[in-house]
Parts: structure tokens; sequence; C-alpha cells
């Protein structure tokens, strides 16, 4: 089987189904332009652990980690079955590279999860795991934990990291306001560095780039490119395939890692 690549997803505002975002459209392009997985293990931004820890419900539940947004969004379901398999399979990748792991009977798919799998595979009929981040893991454990993962993408998981490429909600401004400058230069950064494979400074977020403590003043929303920069970062390819800013300051960016990815019409 051939392996799949490794995604990061800016979801932005839980709002997204409901807008006409560029980023909701790509979104719902994407599934086109992969081969259908078999199972897909999330780790949201929006998820935090003392360790990695893994959803062992049979049907997480959709969880709603959010208020004071249209009524219609939370009528909106993402009803997609857990995978047994994954769930065990994940765990041995993970203790087998020497961390330990939890799992969480009760932890539904927050919106992390569920908002970009609900556009992009919105049929919820492939199978979904989530996986917390680990509680103040730095960018290299994060990395780290991607690695021992990697070997899932031979099994047809398709392995995703969902959080933001900036995010600072002190900042946010209407939608269609023009992104600050402080923002286009992190995500530059960012972008640059991906390109160029700059592992060891990539890595050293949030200490580098200046920009980091604006663009993220906590940084939980850009450990997930981490996670899928590891599963990756082996196959040497690394392609951004969206870019569009929400409500001013949100980065909507979104790359693939180890595969190239058609991008589709709406990038």
């Amino acid at each position: 089987m051939t392996a799949l690549p490794s995604l990061f997803l800016s979801h932005g505002a839980p709002d997204l189904p409901l807008s006409d975002h560029p980023a909701k459209r790509f979104l719902a392009g994407l599934s086109s332009q992969l081969p259908q997985p078999k199972s897909i293990l999330v780790i949201s931004a929006h998820w935090q652990a003392e360790v990695p820890t893994l959803t062992t419900a049979a049907r997480p539940e959709t969880i709603y980690d959010f208020s004071g947004f249209p009524q219609p969004l939370y009528s909106l379901k993402y009803p997609a079955e857990s995978d047994v398999e994954l769930i065990e399979q994940a765990k041995a990748l993970l203790e087998g590279a020497g961390m330990p792991v939890g799992q969480d009977p009760r932890r539904g798919y927050d919106h992390g999860t569920w908002v970009p799998l609900l556009l992009a595979y919105g049929d919820a009929d492939i199978p979904v795991v989530q996986l917390s981040l680990q509680h103040s893991g730095s960018a290299r454990r994060h990395f780290e934990i991607g690695q021992a993962l990697s070997p899932l993408r031979q099994k047809g998981v398709l392995i995703i990291g969902s959080g933001a490429a900036v995010h600072n909600l002190g900042t946010m401004m209407p939608e269609g306001t023009p992104a600050p400058n402080w923002a286009i230069e992190f995500e530059q950064w960012l972008d640059d560095n991906i390109q160029a494979r700059n592992l060891d400074l990539l890595l050293e977020f949030p200490k580098t780039p200046e920009e980091a403590r604006q663009a993220h003043p906590t940084p939980e929303h850009l450990m997930p490119i981490f996670v899928a920069m590891g599963a990756g970062w082996s196959g040497g390819h690394a392609s951004r395939l969206h870019h569009s800013y929400s409500y001013g300051s949100i980065s909507m960016a979104c790359y693939a890692f180890g595969r190239e990815v058609e991008t589709n019409a709406f990038n």
C-alpha cells in the first residue's frame, strides 16, 4: 500500500462550516485530492493531556467546546465510529518509542476534529480516532510523536494535525480584514523553513522567531503541525496546500508532508 501523506489543517473558527470562506471550499475539495483512507487519526489543538491520550469510545460524541455562535452550528454532528485496530496500533507504536499512552473512553470529537472532517469527509463513514497533544510538550516532543506514528501511513491511516498556523484570538477582526504584518511575517517564517527543511530551527518554536509570541500567545495551536511533520518528514516532501486568513489574523494555511498532493481550484 502506498503511504498516505500526513496533513496539517488550520481549522479556523467553529463557524467555518456555515461560512463561504475560501478555506471552507478548500477543505470541501480536499478528499478528492487524496487516496481514500482506511481510517483517520486526528491530533487536535483543543485537547491536551499529561501523556498522549487516545479516544476509545465506540462512537465518540460531537463536542461543542465553544459558545456564542449561531444556533445552527450546535445541530451539526459528526457521528464517525472509532477504530479499535488503529487504537491498538497507535498505542503500540508510541509505547515502542518509549512514550506512555493514555486512553479516554469518555472523550468526544472536539471542533478541531469535527470541523475539518465535516467538510472534507462529510459522510462520516471513515473511522476516526483522536489523539491528544502532550501538555507542556515541546515542538520536538510532538515531532517525535509524529515520527513514532509514521508507520500508520503505510497502513492506510490519514494522520491529521489540526490547529492554526497563526492563532491569536485577542487580535481577531471582522471577516475580510487584511492580515496584520506580524501574522504575515510569522507565517512566512514557517513556510520558508518548512520548504528549506530547516528542522532544527522549526523545532525551536516558540522560542524562535520573535513573531511567535504574538502569532501564538500560547503554543498549542501550532503543536499539531509538528506531529504531522514528524509523521511525514522522512518522505522528503512538504507542500503548502492552502493559504488564506480568517477574522483578520487567523492563518488558515494547510500543509502535506511525506507525499505530494495535488491542490484543487480552491487553494
